[in-house]
């Protein structure tokens, strides 16, 4: 396929917009992705879906080995806050090389500097009982994190968790998320899992409207762990995302969101909320709970936490939970001191420079290209999102049906055009978009106007 050349080629990694010359990927790209596939696990999944290789990064673009530049709407799948190579915490990266690098769970300045300023990051009321915990690098260890946090400090077995959801890989995390197909070939998964309705409105589970429903799906876990019939003792956890991401980017409802916390609060079960996706500002404040109105007991972050792709994670918990035995949750990674210092700068940087005042007037200026998609095509059947976390779920028009080879189509078109997005949501159906924090209002106008050209020109393709 022939790509669209937007702009001349850049000679320096200081780049004015996309450039695609040609059919992706191009020969040395092609080159180094063959030697991959004879070398890498099945299990590799970008580069089957968008065919480049990579020589360099800086803001929100990439370059490949042909010398094409992309706008990077996916960001490391939401790691890359400030874009590739943000000046300030690549600078605290190298000067903490120089220093100490590997530290376990060992006391050091930069690692204190960063617990105080996590913390801070909370809202008032939470950070004087709040602990935290450093986990091994992934978000999927500070999912397993808490879920072993709460089992411990309850005593407790089971655990609630929610349809659509996703919080990672491992045996653990696996065992509560929704995807069916990741889950079908692993026998052994953890025991005791139970999964509800979660408040997508757009494709309600049970099958309602929001005008005329009264959070039924809320009513419906409450009356389940209420019920002396209901089938589920009192469990360890409810596990929740605010902003489901790879479900779809769907929003959860917050009245939803807040019957759950009050039922949780009332029958003292400990509440998690997975951020590691929507949390360190993807969605105009520092973690999404706060435009709920919530406290949850129990928060895990990693993916942007250290702004710049350098692996840290961590749980937030009240220490009224902090009933485990040293050495109960262990990894030997969970002492990155590089990832420290450049979290600290990261978190100086959005508020210096107000970060989150632009993911949030960045995404309303999104959301108005997005809406606009609907006078282009009848396959969009909704546009959503929080900050700059944003989805468009192409459905069949006639059928409802989700529309996966279009939006994998789009998703080609798209980066023939030079921007890189991401597919979500069952079945693959949901265009997404991860910009970086700090993208600019012209690379917002340039990824719309791509999407639209996308669009228009993956129908033309599939009729």
């Amino acid at each position: 396929m022939t790509a669209t050349i937007d702009h001349a080629a850049p000679t320096s990694p200081g780049y004015p917009g996309p450039y695609v010359s040609g059919t992706l990927p191009g020969p040395r790209s092609a080159e180094l992705l063959d030697r991959q596939a004879a070398r890498e696990s099945n299990s590799r999944s970008y580069p089957r879906k968008l065919p480049i290789a990579i020589r360099r990064g800086k803001g929100s673009y990439v370059e490949d080995l042909d010398g094409n530049v992309f706008l990077d709407f996916l960001s490391g799948a939401g790691v890359l806050s400030l874009g590739h190579n943000h000046p300030e915490p690549l600078a605290a990266a190298h000067r903490q090389l120089d220093e100490f690098v590997h530290g376990l769970d060992f006391p050091t300045p930069i690692k204190d500097e960063f617990t105080e300023l996590t913390i801070g990051m909370l809202p008032a009321p939470m950070r004087e009982r709040t602990r935290i915990h450093f986990c091994g690098p992934t978000g999927a260890n500070a999912v397993d994190a808490a879920l072993k946090l709460c089992k411990t400090a309850t005593g407790r077995e089971e655990v609630i968790t929610f349809q659509g959801g996703f919080h990672g890989a491992t045996m653990a995390a696996m065992s509560v998320t929704g995807l069916v197909e990741q889950k079908e070939p692993v026998r052994g998964r953890m025991p005791g899992v139970h999964f509800f309705p979660y408040s997508n409105c757009h494709s309600c589970p049970l099958g309602l409207k929001r005008e005329n429903c009264e959070v039924n799906c809320a009513t419906f876990l409450e009356r389940a762990l209420t019920d002396v019939n209901g089938g589920i003792t009192l469990p360890a956890a409810v596990i929740m995302e605010l902003v489901q991401g790879e479900g779809g980017v769907i929003p959860a409802d917050v009245e939803f969101v807040r019957r759950v916390r009050e039922v949780t609060r009332r029958l003292g079960i400990p509440m998690i909320v997975d951020e590691v996706q929507s949390g360190c500002g993807r969605t105009g404040t520092w973690f999404a709970f706060e435009q709920y109105g919530i406290e949850p007991d129990v928060v895990c972050a990693s993916k942007a936490l250290s702004g710049m792709g350098l692996p840290a994670a961590v749980i937030l918990y009240d220490g009224k939970l902090d009933a485990w035995a040293p050495g109960a949750h262990t990894g030997t990674f969970r002492g990155n001191q590089p990832a420290f210092a450049a979290a600290v700068a990261t978190m100086k940087v959005v508020e210096r420079d107000r970060v989150l005042e632009n993911v949030r007037a960045r995404a309303e200026q999104l959301m108005v290209h997005l809406q606009g998609l609907r006078a282009v095509s009848p396959y969009v059947a909704d546009v959503r999102g929080l900050g700059l976390m944003t989805g468009v779920e192409l459905n069949d028009p006639v059928t409802g049906q989700p529309a996966t080879k279009l939006a994998k189509r789009v998703q080609w078109e798209a980066v023939s055009r030079g921007l890189i997005l991401e597919l979500g949501g069952r079945d693959d159906c949901v265009v997404r978009m991860l910009p970086p924090l700090n993208c600019s209002e012209q690379e917002i106008d340039i990824a719309g106007r791509i999407l639209r050209e996308a669009l228009t020109a993956a129908e033309e393709a599939l009729r």
